[in-house]
C-alpha cells in the first residue's frame, strides 16, 4: 500500500499533532515538533516498507502497522536508523531508548503479529468516532491475515478505547513512566 506524497504529508501531520503530549514520544523528542515530525517520518518509512499505512477516506485518521518479522537491514534502513539516532534521539538518550524497546519486544510473541505502532486522529476531530472506525478496519485486516494485534500505550486514557475494541492490557512495564502492553488474543506471551 504505497502512499502518495500528499497522503504521506497528511499522515505525518496527523501523527505529529496526535502525539504532541504522548509520554513515550516526548521521552524521545521532548517538546520539539521538528523532532516529532522526524520520528513520524521514520515510523512511516518503516511501515510503508515492512507493514501497512492507513489513511481514512475522510483523511482525518491514520495508522501505521508493522510486521516485525518482515523487517530487514539494508543501506536504506541503516540510514533511517542513524538519522533517527543522531537527529532525533541524541546519543545521550540512545541507550535508554534501546533498553526500553528491548524490554517491550521481550514480551512480544515469536509468531507473526499485527503490530499497531501508531493510530492517530486529527486533534480537531478526536472523539468523533473516526479512530473507532479505523480501528475496526485494522481488526478486520488483522483477522483476515490471522495475526493477533499488539500495541503499546503510555496513555492510560487510551485503555478504555482499546478495551472497547477487544484489545486488553496483558502487561505493564515501568520505564520511568508506565507503558501498557496490549493485545487481542487469549495467548498472552
Amino acid at each position: 500500500m504505497r502512499q502518495s506524497r500528499e497522503d504521506r504529508e497528511r499522515i505525518i501531520k496527523i501523527l505529529v499533532g496526535s502525539f504532541a503530549r504522548n509520554r513515550s514520544v516526548r521521552s524521545i523528542c521532548g517538546d520539539d515538533a521538528r523532532k516529532r515530525r522526524k520520528l513520524m517520518e521514520y515510523a512511516f518509512n518503516y511501515c510503508n516498507a515492512f507493514g501497512k499505512v492507513y489513511l481514512s477516506e475522510d483523511r482525518q485518521a491514520c495508522a501505521l502497522v508493522l510486521f516485525p518479522e518482515k523487517k530487514s537491514t539494508t543501506l536504506r534502513t541503516l540510514i533511517w536508523d542513524v538519522s533517527l539516532a543522531t537527529r532525533v534521539v541524541g546519543l545521550s538518550k540512545l541507550f535508554n531508548i534501546i533498553k526500553k524497546e528491548a524490554a517491550i519486544n521481550k514480551h512480544h510473541p515469536i509468531c507473526p503479529i499485527y503490530y499497531l505502532w501508531f493510530l492517530g486522529v486529527d486533534p480537531a476531530v478526536q472523539g468523533s468516532g473516526r479512530g473507532s472506525a479505523l480501528m475496526e478496519q485494522l481488526l478486520e485486516d488483522a483477522n483476515a491475515m490471522a495475526r493477533p494485534v499488539y500495541l503499546e500505550t503510555s496513555n492510560p486514557g487510551n485503555l478504555a478505547f482499546y478495551k472497547s475494541m477487544g484489545i486488553n492490557v496483558y502487561r505493564e512495564l515501568s520505564v520511568g513512566y508506565k507503558i501498557y502492553l496490549l493485545n487481542n488474543c487469549s495467548i498472552i506471551e
